[in-house]
């Protein structure tokens, strides 16, 4: 299953790279969030005027980041995740009208092996896409801001974290892709799902801005988990042994996401491959 499982995904990331602009369009989605949305609306701004006051209040507030973009970043990398998740299984509603499906079906191989075929061409797409918004993230002005003590570890961690989180909404995404039968009900299920985990994450604000009827969702959005660990790790450098413990629960939650979600999309994909 697993060889099988990369070559479908092979396929869908060879027209992926063949086809420039998808790449870069994807890639200044995170622009647009960081330069703009980050300046714009950067809540730095409305504090105090005096700068050593307003740095520490703001820190306080803000995870401890030196400044607003380097608590925006990792939020803006769960959010291209999980809008790049949602939109590019469209590819696979394609499939099923253009009869692909139908040919793979009849081919003595799993079924399981096209929805992870789906996962993992969605996660590579994900992760370059991801790693474009990060080093974006400090080039823009009044960038992304690392601590001195980000290590070449920090960064595996940060990006293992990208590619948990990216897996996490694949796994969703794809199992409703190859359940629709038309792209209109594939955009439905996307932005009805799309907007309430964007809206209810800790990726543009810190969980004290949230009422306390929203703090218990927040707390368990894919997003906010992944924000979360990802944060630890740019601003604080070497962990003390509470942020460890920290990340480790941040880390086993988007892992039980993850299973969840796998065995949803499973579930899902046979079904509908059996009703065809």
């Amino acid at each position: 299953m697993i060889r099988e499982s990369f070559v479908i995904g092979g396929r869908s990331l060879t027209k992926w790279i063949r086809n420039p602009f998808s790449v870069v369009a994807a890639s200044i989605q995170g622009l647009f969030w960081l330069a703009l949305f980050g300046n714009s609306f950067n809540p730095a701004n409305a504090f105090s005027s005096n700068a050593g006051s307003s740095l520490g209040i703001f820190q306080q507030a803000f995870s401890g980041a030196p400044n607003y973009i380097t608590f925006l970043t990792p939020g803006v990398i769960g959010i291209v995740s999980l809008v790049g998740m949602s939109f590019m299984g469209v590819d696979l509603v394609f499939d099923r009208v253009n009869g692909y499906l139908d040919v793979l079906r009849t081919y003595p191989i799993p079924h399981a092996s096209i929805y992870f075929g789906g996962v993992i061409q969605n996660v590579a797409k994900g992760m370059a896409t991801a790693a474009i918004t990060f080093f974006l993230a400090l080039v823009v002005p009044d960038g992304l801001k690392l601590s001195q003590g980000f290590g070449i570890g920090n960064l595996l961690g940060v990006f293992a974290t990208i590619a948990l989180l990216t897996a996490v909404f694949s796994m969703l995404f794809t199992g409703i892709a190859l359940t629709v039968k038309s792209t209109d009900s594939f955009f439905g299920s996307v932005n009805l799902l799309t907007f309430p985990i964007m809206f209810t994450s800790t990726g543009f604000f810190p969980l004290s801005f949230f009422p306390g009827w929203l703090k218990a969702v927040a707390q368990v959005n894919p997003i906010t988990l992944a924000s979360d660990a990802m944060r630890l790790l740019i601003v604080n450098g070497a962990l003390t042994p509470i942020q460890v413990q920290t990340l480790a629960m941040d880390v086993g939650g988007l892992t039980v996401y993850g299973v969840l979600f796998a065995a949803l999309g499973i579930l899902m994909t046979r079904n509908a491959l059996r009703a065809r």
